[in-house]
């Protein structure tokens, strides 16, 4: 038994791991370097502790973190019609995505409500994947093509991406590959071998920094492109690390099951940008939104802060929001940003209740704490950092 299965079986017996859910091809490489903790997301382990989540956040804006977000599946829709049907399967116009360019978009169903919020990769004319949050689109996507009467193939590739974020991933990237990397912009992708590793890279990532995705093609070679990747970051500070929740909060980025899910539309979410009801073609759920748009939402997302001590973590359930008594709205998604100072929230609430300065009242597991509505992102709202 070699060094590599030892560490695995340890790891096994440490953390209760089955066969029914699975591993990602830097799984032992995120044990090897620290990871101590693991949650299921994609029907995948993914590390969610490596000790101190708030030196994480800090290593994320000070230097960069490698993580490990191979359960962001890929959804590979090829074949003569490939562009038409990805078009159905989201509201974002797609006749401006050119190959080689990353997009956004939302998967609606007919009813206007969400299933997923993936970033889309268009890797050639009638090539796509879609990246995804944590939902079954494979599956979505193969029984919407059933009936579509589309020439299309749809399937799960070999594909496991690593997220190399914050404000020195670009220097560990140039390390890597190249002063050439820095021509890659900002949702633009391209194709890359490091050491014969074959990989798509794309400046993307679900941190709001400075950031790539580094997509793996080839899943026997994880804990290779692991290490590699870590040689070439240490003179750069980089570190072992998983998705913060205090970044992504600071951000306003949204959490799939958390912040939004098959019974909201994007209307409530203030994504419109994201909803073409103009364009010809016809995509799931079009005629809904555009009741839904004609009629307007009864509730909306707003940013909120929060008084009294630091939170202790991320909420782990709903908070209740109360108005002069009455229920109007709740908590999805809550931290404390050590950067801010400060207790903020995403939250769901009454449309009414959502102008900017409104008082209202949370209910969390230490007490009732008086809060105010405020701008969202909390922090760098244009996106300066990530867009370098």
């Amino acid at each position: 038994m070699n060094d590599t299965d030892t560490a695995a079986n340890a790891a096994a017996r440490r953390f209760g791991f089955g066969t029914q859910i699975r591993k990602s091809p830097y799984f032992d490489a995120t044990v090897r370097w620290g990871a101590t903790g693991f949650s299921v997301y994609n029907h995948m382990y993914i590390p969610r502790d490596f000790g101190d989540p708030v030196q994480n956040f800090w290593n994320l804006v000070s230097t960069a973190t490698l993580s490990d977000v191979a359960v962001e599946r890929q959804v590979e829709i090829t074949g003569p019609d490939a562009t038409r049907f990805t078009q159905l399967l989201t509201p974002r116009n797609l006749s401006q995505c050119a190959v080689g360019q990353c997009k956004y978009v939302l998967i609606t169903n007919a009813a206007g409500g969400i299933l997923n919020d993936p970033v889309l990769l268009r890797l050639g004319e009638n090539h796509f994947w879609l990246s995804l949050a944590d939902s079954d689109v494979l599956l979505w996507a193969q029984g919407v093509a059933v009936n579509s009467g589309m020439d299309v193939e749809i399937r799960e590739p070999d594909v496991s991406p690593l997220q190399l974020q914050g404000p020195n991933s670009g220097k560990i990237m140039q390390a890597l590959f190249g002063e050439q990397i820095d021509r890659l912009r900002y949702y633009w992708l391209e194709e890359h071998e490091l050491d014969g590793i074959p990989l798509i890279v794309s400046r993307t990532g679900w941190s709001s920094e400075l950031g790539y995705e580094i997509y793996l093609r080839d899943g026997s070679r994880g804990d290779e492109l692991w290490e590699t990747i870590m040689a070439a970051g240490k003179p750069f500070g980089l570190q072992p690390g998983h998705t913060s929740s205090i970044r992504r909060i600071e951000a306003g980025m949204l959490s799939y099951h958390s912040d939004m899910d098959i019974h909201t539309n994007p209307f409530e979410l203030g994504l419109e940008r994201l909803v073409d009801l103009e364009m010809e073609a016809d995509f799931v759920g079009k005629a809904a939104l555009a009741r839904i748009a004609r009629a307007g939402v009864s509730r909306l997302q707003a940013g909120l802060e929060l008084d009294g001590e630091p939170l202790a973590g991320p909420n782990t359930e709903y908070w209740p929001i109360s108005h002069r008594g009455e229920t109007v709205g709740r908590v999805t998604s809550a931290i404390y940003s050590p950067r801010l100072e400060a207790n903020i929230a995403l939250a769901m609430m009454q449309i009414e209740h959502t102008a900017l300065a409104t008082e209202v009242e949370v209910d969390t597991p230490d007490g009732r704490r008086a809060a105010k509505v405020v701008p969202k992102p909390f922090y760098d709202p244009r996106k300066a950092l990530a867009k370098g």
